[in-house]
């Protein structure tokens, strides 16, 4: 784990260039202005690769949320409760967090095309099991294969971003990318109350299919190899079969396959349990998705009949009150991130630092313990329905805050590694988001929303000093636990 520098010449300098070391083998590796580094592709090749996988990153959340409208309908077809619809999504999500577990350090042996059409053509195929689901047990665990391997976009899309773009450009690119774990359980219940008042649920997985289809035949057409190791690797064979001789990259690995691969697949949860910075980061990650999902998932029960009386298309419009957060977030203050990056490591010199991804974080610290405050006592006392959703737009600009420069942060510190390091904090994530909202329901059937969702503001207050701790101590914990990976 490394600081680095605030062009992003630390990660490779990226033609080709031939030196020798001890070993006799011709080392190959990127030099300024090589056209085959993805640092160097023209920007709207850049943005092809991020338009397909954030797309990816869209529909597997959107997966993950676009039946909630439909729990009831489809307790009543399959002969079940709705609690044990709510486990079709927990399982989903738990495997959406278990994903990058695998897939990103496979992508870093790999190379990451292979791991996002695979994975994405799979994830298309299982929804037709889903429409197809005669009982809930069928649908709970397909869906939560699906998940599994729906998590593609999200295990490799931060990686895939820092392959391309240098850390002082990093930011705003990955805002947008960002949206789609964060959009799509937003727009889900939107678009799955459409298709359960007018078809029925099933209707929904059948979108899914034709939607996510469209994707990965987008991504076989278009989506190039953006990981270097993997490019060079190519580059490499290409000169053993014409030129003869032996070649190596450039800090290549020389260990056993199997060796590699599992020292791949341990690294994640390395990086998740020696690093304080990044435990912690994923902590509060994970307490924003619970609270995300536990709120989602009883939207129904809050603006339905329960409360506000809202038909299901209209309880689908209230998600759109974080989705502006999401948008206006992303629009005028992620940008911002860069910003201050440059600006302080500029002021320090030229040196950059990971914790100068941190200060905007602040802002979601103060925010979202806020918003969920004013959330949890107006729906409590049956306030005005825009009321309650308004702060739900702040909540949506907290979690975009806390979230960006969160990943920011992994990136910039694990470099190479980054898709491992980005994995590590959505297993936690995506595992807590999964299973809070199972206890839930129950919680604010005990003591109401105003206390229920009070728990959540509490426990995200507790968290909030973390950005200004890191900005001033990050560099000391870093070093004191730094990994060999």
């Amino acid at each position: 784990m490394s600081d680095g520098t605030a062009n992003g010449a630390h990660e490779r300098t990226g033609l080709l260039s031939f030196t020798e070391d001890d070993d006799s083998r011709k080392i190959i590796e990127f030099t300024d202005w090589d056209e085959e580094d993805p640092r160097n592709w023209p920007k709207s090749r850049k943005l092809i690769n991020v338009g397909i996988i954030a797309l990816m990153a869209v529909l597997s959340p959107l997966a993950s949320s676009m039946f909630t409208p439909g729990i009831d309908q489809i307790a009543q077809d399959l002969n079940t409760s709705t609690t044990t619809v709510v486990g079709a999504t927990t399982g989903f999500v738990v495997f959406l967090g278990i994903g990058p577990l695998i897939l990103a350090p496979l992508s870093e042996t790999f190379g990451r095309r292979k791991l996002y059409l695979i994975c994405f053509s799979i994830f298309a195929l299982l929804q037709i099991p889903t429409a197809l689901s005669p009982n809930v047990e069928t649908l709970i665990s397909v869906r939560a294969i699906s998940g599994f391997f729906g998590s593609v976009g999200i295990a490799n899309g931060g990686g895939t971003i820092s392959d391309m773009f240098h850390p002082s450009e990093r930011a705003a690119i990955f805002g947008w990318y960002l949206l789609g774990p964060l959009l799509g359980p937003t727009l889900g219940p939107l678009l799955g109350g459409l298709f359960v008042q007018h078809l029925s649920w099933r209707w929904v997985f059948w979108f899914l299919t034709i939607i996510c289809t469209v994707n990965t035949v987008l991504g076989f057409l278009f989506l190039r190899e953006s990981y270097a190791p993997t490019i060079l690797e190519g580059r490499k064979q290409k000169y053993e079969e014409s030129e003869g001789g032996k070649f190596r990259i450039a800090d290549q690995d020389d260990r056993p396959f199997w060796t590699r691969m599992g020292s791949s697949m341990q690294r994640p949860l390395r990086i998740l349990f020696t690093q304080p910075i990044v435990l912690t980061m994923a902590i509060w990650q994970a307490i924003l998705f619970g609270t995300t999902y536990s709120l989602y998932t009883n939207f129904e029960a809050i603006y339905g009949e329960g409360y506000y009386g809202f038909s299901t298309t209209q309880v689908g419009l209230m998600y759109l009150g974080p989705g502006l957060g999401f948008f206006i977030c992303v629009w005028f203050l992620v940008p911002k991130i860069d910003t201050i990056y440059n600006y302080l490591s500029k002021k320090h010199n030229g040196e950059a630092k990971p914790e100068y991804r941190l200060p905007l974080a602040n802002v979601g610290a103060v925010l979202i313990p806020t918003s969920l405050f004013w959330f949890a006592w107006t729906v409590e006392y049956k306030v005005h329905w825009s009321v309650t959703i308004l702060s739900t737009v702040f909540f949506g600009i907290g979690q975009i805050t806390v979230l960006n420069t969160a990943q920011n942060y992994y990136i910039d510190s694990f470099q190479k590694y980054a898709a491992s390091a980005i994995a590590a904090g959505a297993v936690f994530r995506s595992i807590i988001g999964g299973i809070v909202p199972l206890f839930a329901t129950p919680l604010f059937d005990q003591v109401g929303y105003g206390w229920g969702v009070s728990v959540f503001a509490f426990t995200s207050l507790a968290l909030s000093p973390a950005p200004l701790l890191f900005f001033y101590y990050g560099e000391r914990i870093r070093e004191a636990f730094a990994i060999d990976l």
